[in-house]
């Protein structure tokens, strides 16, 4: 099985994502960019080796150069096509998906995961043969070892970030990799900045010894370590380093969804300007927007499509509940690593604790659950089953639905990366959270 989405190509290795489907889907890319260079990198799992080469192999064999910057972070590399004259780069991570999970995240050559429109039209090539180049006509290959410098200073760059400042803090840090692509990436960068660093789950395995997507519930050994050495912040990580989860110097985890409420709220203080969430991301958001007097807009899920919606209103900070930060002035991507020194960067101005901030931001309960239905086909018909229930509430039909009250919502959708219908609901507390879920839930499967 391939799922196949503005997320990229996904699939579960030796069950239809195999080298063989990598190649072909990677000849294809080298052919829609027309050739050039493209920036190459993974994640760490065990898969990533074996899928690197049939990358390789198959832009090589178009014509296309590749440039192999190794394991390193989502966002690092993309920042380097970037900053770079590459024609585009592909990413082989399945971000936060199980360890038997891998995918290709294919990037443009503005750095940007390609859109809805360059998904279409890139899809469109799989009906085309492939024209393999002869022999003096295959691409070449060089490594990069800069990726990772070039990423950290970049985000130590940007406008946003007084690193003198924070170092003055001597802030102490524990930050938890899940051994991913950030192992190394986010602990030196932490070092940069005068950070005393406790990193957990850093080894850059591959194995995933907690769950990979970093909610509350696979984040206790490092609400233990942050009590432990009595460190100002926790930060969690997928194991691709693109999303960012936040345990507080209490020990308490905060969950993704606060990870962009505290990101926006940093930058509102700081300029004022439009904010784009996607549609699953807590209400919070809108509240912090809304104290602060800017335009506040939802788009649907998928990192491309909130970037899409943040450059036609301008938006200066975006992202998703996800744990996923946009800064445009550093790039159009969730990046971690710049997630990571806005918050830092938030508390040396504000000059008190974590824990002390989270009491003057608005506060939601959220629930997240899945339902895993296999087939395509009965997915379709579970939202459409909510959606026919639904007829005469505010609903917002974008991506899936969304069905709005005064005071809670709840959004249904199929996911694009597994194949389960999305599920997620907000409310002032979390029986009413968990009710909405169970109302859709049952509704979905009569």
């Amino acid at each position: 099985m391939i799922i196949k989405s503005v997320s990229g190509i996904r699939g579960i290795v030796g069950d239809g994502l195999d080298p063989s489907v990598v190649l072909n889907y990677a000849a294809h890319f080298g052919e829609f960019l027309e050739g050039g260079e493209v920036i190459v990198g993974r994640d760490s799992r065990i898969s990533g080796e074996t899928l690197k080469n049939a990358v390789f192999a198959g832009l090589m064999g178009v014509g296309v150069d590749v440039i192999d910057v190794g394991v390193v972070p989502t966002p690092t590399l993309l920042y380097n096509v970037k900053t770079s004259n590459a024609s585009g780069g592909i990413v082989i991570t399945a971000s936060h998906n199980p360890t038997q999970w891998n995918a290709l995240k294919l990037v443009s050559a503005e750095g940007e995961f390609l859109d809805q429109d360059k998904a279409r039209e890139f899809f469109s090539y799989e009906e085309k043969p492939v024209i393999w180049h002869e022999w003096d006509g295959l691409g070449k290959r060089r490594e990069n070892s800069e990726a990772i410098e070039n990423h950290i200073k970049g985000v130590l760059g940007n406008g946003f970030i007084n690193p003198v400042e924070i170092s003055r803090r001597r802030f102490t840090v524990v930050v938890d990799c899940v051994n991913g692509a950030a192992s190394r990436a986010y602990p030196e960068f932490l070092k940069r900045l005068n950070c005393a660093v406790y990193p957990i789950f850093c080894d850059g395995t591959g194995e995933f010894l907690r769950e990979p997507e970093p909610g509350v519930k696979s984040l206790i050994e490092l609400m233990e370590k942050v009590k432990e050495v009595k460190a100002d912040i926790g930060f969690a990580t997928d194991p691709d380093g693109d999303r960012l989860s936040i345990v507080s110097d209490k020990g308490d985890a905060l969950g993704e969804e606060n990870t962009i409420v505290l990101a926006v709220d940093a930058i509102l203080k700081k300029e004022k300007g439009p904010v784009v969430v996607n549609l699953s991301t807590t209400r919070a958001v809108e509240d912090i927007a809304g104290r602060a007097g800017v335009s506040f807009f939802r788009s649907p899920v998928g990192e491309a499509n909130v970037v899409s919606w943040m450059k036609d209103k301008n938006a200066i900070i975006g992202g998703e509940g996800n744990g996923g930060v946009i800064i445009p002035t550093l790039q159009y991507t969730r990046d971690a690593m710049g997630a990571m020194a806005l918050i830092l960067q938030y508390l040396t101005e504000r000059d008190t604790s974590l824990s002390h901030l989270m009491n003057t931001i608005p506060q939601y309960r959220i629930v997240k659950h899945t339902v895993k239905l296999k087939d395509e086909e009965k997915r379709n018909k579970f939202v459409e089953r909510v959606k026919n229930a639904n007829k005469d509430k505010k609903l917002d039909l974008r991506d899936g639905v969304r069905i709005e009250t005064n005071d809670s919502w709840v959004h249904i959708r199929m996911s694009g990366t597994e194949p389960v219908v999305r599920v997620i609901a907000e409310a002032p507390t979390l029986k009413g959270a968990r009710r909405l879920c169970d109302i859709v839930e049952q509704q979905g499967r009569n």
